[in-house]
């Protein structure tokens, strides 16, 4: 599923298409992000653990603060709800 850009910020588990306008999901990204949120969740691992390991596995950077803020404010769970009534 594609979603249209709505800042300059490329959020994580996403890349830009051709098009500069459409957000095209990176599956291995957002696969590794849903896996660590709930280790954190969990309290198996902490956040800066955990954002270290998303890094690892996807070659891309995403601070702990910034996997706080994806928690917090429930992306992935939004997401999964619109992917689920798509």
């Amino acid at each position: 599923m594609q979603k249209r850009r709505a800042s300059s910020t490329i959020p994580f588990g996403y890349e830009l298409a051709e098009d500069d306008v459409t957000l095209v999901p990176v599956d291995k990204q957002l696969d590794t992000l849903r896996d660590m949120v709930e280790l954190v969740k969990n309290k198996e691992l902490s956040l800066r653990e955990a954002s270290l390991w998303i890094e690892y596995e996807t070659g891309r950077s995403l601070s702990h603060v910034g996997l706080r803020k994806i928690i917090e404010n429930g992306r992935l769970d939004k997401e999964s709800r619109e992917l689920s009534n798509g």
